[in-house]
């Protein structure tokens, strides 16, 4: 139950991104993310000061860190740029599905059965209807999908690979943010304009570094050092409903009654999957 309830925090938190991210637009991408992520390092400062040690990690952890949250990010906003968003972010919402289906491919001990996959397909289902609002997807094939299935790919495997690694500190995680945000904002300096941000943009930067993009991760990490990656899997399938949701009554728009089937496909899924041993 603890493991759930720091899983279900970091959706939470993960809920805002969208939200935060319409209001940030007009900052490039990699900025963006740069600023996000070593705003987000911050709150394991004052713990490393204290002891140091907690950032002494092996170069390998170190690496599987940025590989989940630099690599994930920088394909995520490639496919973003060179495919429908829609459809795109649709794409990479896969990962839940990953984790569910990759866990007894890189975790000893976990097995696959038939209720996880049942409840990992039904929970899919209901995070493309939420995203889609029923719609259907656009026929047109682009590049850009590849970067977000891999991206997808990404997130999944760095989830389950933290716990193939030596134990680290959870306080960890701010050094995965401060080096993928530096690389972040190297990015930036050779790929993106620069722009002049604003005062408000500061405080939006400030409330996604400190959520979506810094607080979410520790969570997530607490998350599955504790639970069953299946299941936490399966209870991120609330991340798009949840995000969804918040969008819609941010913009104003109606509430469809395909975000009604989603949130009951979901709420199954989520049923299911913790039901099944």
């Amino acid at each position: 139950m603890q493991a759930n309830l720091y899983a279900l925090g970091a959706i939470a938190l993960w809920a805002s991104l969208a939200s935060l991210g319409v209001s940030l637009t007009h900052v490039p991408p990699f900025l963006l993310t740069g600023i996000a992520l070593l705003i987000g390092s911050v709150p394991a400062w004052p713990l490393v000061l204290r002891d140091p040690s907690q950032w002494r990690i092996p170069l390998r952890t170190l690496a599987l860190g940025v590989y989940g949250l630099f690599a994930y990010h920088f394909l995520l906003f490639i496919a973003l740029r060179h495919a429908p968003a829609v459809e795109a972010n649709l794409v990479n919402y896969l990962w839940p599905l990953f984790i569910v289906v990759l866990a007894p491919v890189l975790l000893p001990g976990v097995a696959l059965r038939w209720p996880h996959v049942l409840a990992a397909v039904l929970g899919f289902g209901g995070a493309a209807i939420a995203i889609t609002g029923g719609r259907s997807l656009s026929g047109a094939l682009a590049w850009g999908y590849l970067p977000a299935l891999a991206a997808a790919f990404i997130w999944a495997s760095y989830s389950l690979l933290t716990r193939r690694v030596p134990a680290f500190p959870t306080t960890a995680i701010g050094l995965f943010g401060l080096v993928s945000g530096l690389l972040s904002l190297l990015c930036h300096v050779l790929l993106e304009p620069g722009v002049t941000l604003q005062a408000r943009d500061a405080v939006l930067l400030t409330v996604l570094g400190l959520g979506p993009l810094g607080g979410a991760f520790y969570l997530w990490d607490k998350a599955l050092k504790l639970g069953d990656a299946r299941h936490i899997g399966i209870l991120s399938y609330a991340t798009p409903l949840a995000s969804t949701a918040l969008l819609v009554l941010v913009s104003g728009q109606r509430f469809h009654a395909s975000l009604a089937l989603s949130t009951a496909m979901i709420l199954s899924a989520a049923v299911l999957g913790m039901r099944a041993k």
